[in-house]
């Protein structure tokens, strides 16, 4: 999957930054803030707007579409973050776009000089989003994972990214080093009581930003593909009431956990807190349309970065 250009990248920055400017009226200040950059580069972004002709009467690039559906979303659920890509009704990937979208985003947090604490959940979006991460140098800061890195029968599971991450970004890396799921509750206790287990819990709840896939229920949900519930399992928790999945954490229509057994089996570390945490799911699609808007809804994650489609229907939901 080719990572992208850097005059494409240029452009699309200077969209963005355009954008915001002339059409939703934030000041110099307030662009510089949102997209990360000193008020310098966002001046030079403007100016870089006018100069390629991306502005005219109105924004003349597909991303103002983009950032119009974006802005609605940010108002509908009190969102700190949205990233909008263009949907791609050819392409047979699930991840195609937001995996790109991503990456730009995880890569913008690691750029920070002062130290943070960035946390990953797991998946294939997840996965796709860190094979597009350029290498770099980040000794200053710390990643973790949210989930285990042990399948079901004792493997290290394919799709959790942190060393993966870790080797694209040379920075201190925290595995969690239990399964998603285990037998019981009291074995979960028994687990996280761990002096290693409890570093890596720690570091949850300290996480500067968060960035998770959205699991769908039904035959075709992750758990159930890799492994950890089996299909009479995923039909139980559906007939409960749950709608979708983060981290293994099973969650209703309106984003609230459910009750029950499947969740006080989870072994992975608790959401960070959205009060102080950037928590930001990656997910597109028809699959996807019922765990997300859930997962808004109850504020499971307070960032989103998705396709058109997806949030056209997010916004009539």
């Amino acid at each position: 999957m080719a990572k992208r250009t850097e005059t494409a990248g240029r452009l699309d920055d200077a969209a963005r930054a355009g954008w915001l400017y002339y059409v939703a009226g934030r000041t110099q200040d307030e662009i510089a803030s949102a997209m990360g950059i000193s008020r310098q580069s966002a001046q030079r972004l403007v100016s870089l707007a006018v100069a390629e002709r991306l502005i005219k009467v109105r924004l003349d690039h597909p991303i103002a579409q983009c950032l119009e559906l974006g802005e609605e979303l940010r108002k509908k659920f009190g969102l700190v973050h949205v990233d909008i890509v263009p949907s791609d009704s050819g392409a047979g990937s699930t991840t195609v776009g937001i995996a790109e979208a991503g990456a730009v985003e995880i890569e913008r947090w690691l750029k920070k000089s002062e130290p943070i604490v960035l946390a990953v959940g797991t998946g294939r979006t997840l996965k796709a989003a860190i094979d597009q991460l350029p290498t770099m140098e980040c000794p200053q800061h710390r990643i973790m994972s949210l989930t285990g890195n042990i399948g079901p029968d004792g493997s290290a599971s394919y799709y959790n990214v942190i060393f993966s991450m870790a080797d694209a970004i040379k920075a201190r890396h925290f595995p969690m080093p239990l399964p998603v799921l285990v037998s019981s509750a009291e074995e979960r206790d028994l687990l996280h009581k761990q002096s290693l287990v409890q570093t890596t819990l720690q570091l949850g709840r300290e996480a500067d930003v968060a960035f998770v896939g959205v699991g769908q229920l039904g035959e075709d949900a992750p758990l159930c593909l890799d492994g950890f519930l089996r299909p009479e399992e995923v039909s139980q928790v559906m007939d409960e009431g749950g709608a979708g999945e983060i981290c293994g954490w099973i969650f209703d229509r309106n984003g609230k956990l459910l009750g029950g057994s499947i969740n006080e089996r989870v072994a992975s570390v608790p959401l960070p807190p959205r009060e102080t945490t950037t928590v930001i799911g990656l997910a597109k699609g028809k699959r996807k349309y019922l765990a997300l808007l859930a997962a808004l809804r109850g504020r499971m994650i307070n960032g989103v970065i998705t396709d058109e489609a997806t949030a056209r229907y997010l916004l009539s939901a």
